[in-house]
């Protein structure tokens, strides 16, 4: 027992570490990315350097806080962080308050001050499903009273995240929320309904949306139109095939001269990958697949199935954002709006990736 705790402590500190290396890449290649930008933008190279660190410092409390909180606690106030976090983010499409860039209304702007709650409601939504799975793996596990309250579930999750939109961050939360029901047991059958029934339906959502349908067309073949819908991907495979082996050093990115948009948000791995080459864009390949395989290790050893659901959906979530965004960067995924967990710049994702940090230590510790 002793020492199974202690192999415990030590997953978590490895996740930590891991954790902490993102980060200091993180700020780094903002600063490199972001540069140009900043000067010509704000009158200051380190404008969103400094922006990213003063998330940093109040992830870093928002992780310590989250850490504190006693696990009995947490799984009663999960259904009231989930519906608050739902409703928080169903309030950006009230126009007034709502925060429109890029064409989507992801944000609420309150006195000033805006910040992304889909961001939250990917934590309250691993935190419910997996209060969901613990109260069910004491009852069989039926079509009617567990797996439709769960379709609905993700269903009511889906409707506000499409309407502003964020389809996909849609496909996240539904991956890894069907990913944590079938851990827990789900009959294959139900796998292959779901799978039956949300195919069409994203096939819908696609066709009945011309720009999705465009962004799928761009995908195929980005060179039909270089100078218009094909022209970041193409400046984003043009970043990373000039990095070769080695890169051509940190800070020598010359996509950062506005060539590539959104060069230290979306696309930040385009630039780490021209600066420090293949090396560089392995390593943080690497790191996002220990900090799978070290996140898996320790929901493994925990006992209490709401902490071991916790950390296998915080984990998968984490790991499938990445996943994402390095397939939108090499053209192998349609261009979504999302980060690099603990690399891209963003407030609202860093501050909340880093309570899903305190999260895990948290579930490891009790």
């Amino acid at each position: 027992m002793i020492a199974q705790r202690y192999q415990l402590e030590n997953y978590v500190k490895i996740l930590i570490g891991i954790t902490i290396t993102l980060l200091i890449i993180g700020l780094i290649f903002i600063y490199s990315a972001s540069s140009v930008f900043a000067l010509e933008q704000q009158g200051s190279a380190y404008y969103f350097l400094k922006k990213q660190i003063i998330g940093l410092f109040l992830g870093t409390l928002g992780a310590l806080f989250c850490y504190t909180i006693p696990l009995k606690l947490l799984k009663q106030l999960t259904p009231l962080f989930f519906w608050g976090s739902w409703l928080l983010t169903l309030g950006t499409l009230i126009p007034g308050i709502s925060r429109t860039i890029h064409g989507s209304s992801r944000w609420l702007s309150i006195g000033g001050f805006s910040f992304q709650p889909s961001d939250l409601l990917k934590i309250t939504l691993v935190l419910f499903v997996a209060r969901f799975l613990e109260k069910k793996s004491t009852t069989v596990f039926t079509f009617k009273k567990s797996f439709v309250p769960f379709l609905i579930l993700i269903g009511l999750t889906s409707i506000v995240l499409l309407r502003q939109p964020d389809f996909g961050l849609t496909v996240t939360l539904a991956t890894t929320s069907m990913l944590m029901i079938f851990i827990a047991g789900l009959p294959l059958l139900y796998v292959g309904i779901a799978l039956g029934t949300a195919i069409p339906a994203f096939g819908v959502l696609i066709l009945a949306f011309p720009y999705r349908l465009k962004r799928i067309l761009v995908f195929l073949n980005p060179w039909k139109d270089p100078k218009g819908a094909g022209f970041q991907i193409i400046q984003s495979l043009i970043a990373i095939g000039s990095g070769g082996w080695f890169g051509i050093g940190i800070g020598e990115s010359k996509q950062k001269f506005f060539y590539l948009p959104m060069q230290h948000t979306d696309f930040i791995f385009s630039i780490i990958a021209e600066e420090t080459g293949f090396i560089g864009a392995s390593l943080i390949l690497i790191l996002y697949a220990l900090f799978l395989y070290f996140g898996c290790k320790i929901a493994l050893q925990l006992d209490d199935l709401f902490a071991r659901f916790t950390v296998i959906g915080l984990t998968l979530i984490i790991t499938l954002q990445a996943l994402i965004n390095i397939f939108v960067t090499t053209g192998l995924l349609p261009t979504k709006g999302i980060g690099l967990p603990f690399i891209s710049y963003g407030n609202s994702a860093l501050i909340c990736s880093l309570c899903m940090i305190g999260i895990i230590a948290n579930v490891a510790k009790k």
